[in-house]
């Protein structure tokens, strides 16, 4: 783009813009945070919850629909299995998002100059969750 001697853009609006951008965005993710969704499977035998980061919240088994109590497994057995899905596949999560913020920061780098750091701009870190 070829700009005009007064048309140059002014580099102070420049950064503002990129500051409300970054506060939209951090607006953007605390919102989500508290938004829910939910989805069934196995006719409502599996039912999971998960809020708008993408962070599982809740897993619910029907012990009678699974077969579990005829297995054998007590209310709290099935509590602690919930518990473990949720953990599990929240810990698969994060690994994932920390290689695909590795991935993405390799990528970026291999364009800039040598020396120049992105620093926090690729996302990542415990709190942003995924950037889109």
């Amino acid at each position: 783009m070829h700009y005009a001697m007064d048309d140059n853009p002014n580099m102070a609006d420049l950064f503002g813009r990129m500051a409300d951008m970054q506060q939209k965005m951090a607006d953007t993710q605390d919102a989500l945070a508290e938004e829910r969704v939910s989805a069934e499977v196995g006719g409502g035998m599996v039912a999971v919850t998960a809020d708008g980061r993408g962070r599982i919240l809740g897993v619910k088994l029907d012990a009678a629909g699974l077969h579990l109590d005829a297995a054998g497994m007590k209310p709290e057995d099935i509590e602690l299995l919930e518990d473990l899905l949720i953990a599990g596949v929240n810990k698969a999560l994060d690994e994932a998002e920390s290689l695909r913020t590795q991935k993405m920061q390799e990528a970026a780098t291999s364009f800039l100059p040598p020396g120049m750091d992105l620093g926090g701009l690729m996302g990542g870190g415990e709190d942003s969750g995924p950037l889109i």
